[in-house]
């Protein structure tokens, strides 16, 4: 029996940073195609940091794209935490989502003025819904994340005939893989949130999840019940 296909769609450095979440003998267990439906390009800008008591970062993209300060930098996720302590901030994990990063930062008040340092296209209106809650807070696009084609491999396997499971992370990545992919009972999808399950209602495909908080780990933990799921199925 040939093994599932894991389709990584986010960006390679990305992509096998959610592959190594997987236990070894999950890996062992699929074969791992990469078809990025995004690229991130940093957009050359001179940072303005004066007077600013902390930055916030709700992505790893962001903090490879800008240089280090000695400054707290309050961040989404375990990863770009990492990221950002190793990069030289003062790194705080602040939540796993944008609606928890603002309820952490809500209650707990850092010093601000605060900056977002964030991509072209994002979502939760941090900024806004931190300044109103008495932390004073702006924004600077620091990367685009341009959208690009389902490339030729990922095509032939989504039209063969081995179960493909494809973690999505954002509703912007699935719209795109709607436009571009082809469906089939063997495609196999995990979302993030009900968001990014939104634009694949009414498509025909095996089998949804829609892990229960946004978070990588989540995906990985949904795609590790699925790889088992569909090998005892197959099996």
């Amino acid at each position: 029996m040939p093994n599932p296909v894991l389709l990584m769609t986010r960006p390679r450095e990305g992509a096998e940073r959610f592959a190594a979440m997987l236990p070894s003998e999950v890996r062992g267990r699929i074969d791992i195609c990469h078809a990025p439906l995004i690229e991130i390009e940093s957009q050359p800008i001179s940072l303005n940091l004066d007077g600013v008591k902390g930055v916030i970062f709700t992505s790893s993209n962001a903090v490879d794209s800008v240089e280090a300060h000695d400054l707290p930098a309050f961040c989404v996720g375990e990863a770009t935490t990492k990221k950002a302590a190793m990069a030289g901030w003062n790194a705080h994990q602040a939540g796993q989502d944008a609606a928890s990063l603002v309820a952490d930062l809500c209650r707990s008040q850092p010093e601000s003025p605060l900056l977002h340092l964030r991509g072209r296209h994002t979502r939760g209106n941090i900024a806004e819904r931190l300044s109103q809650c008495s932390l004073p807070t702006r924004e600077v696009t620091v990367y685009n994340q341009k959208l690009l084609p389902l490339g030729d491999e990922a095509i032939r396997l989504l039209k063969g005939e081995r179960p493909v499971i494809a973690p999505v992370f954002s509703p912007r990545v699935a719209r795109q893989f709607v436009e571009t992919a082809c469906f089939s009972v063997n495609l196999h999808l995990v979302a993030m949130s009900a968001a990014v399950a939104e634009p694949f209602k009414g498509l025909a495909f095996g089998s949804m999840d829609v892990v229960e908080r946004p978070n990588a780990e989540e995906v990985a933990k949904s795609v590790v019940g699925l790889v088992e799921r569909l090998m005892r199925v197959e099996g």
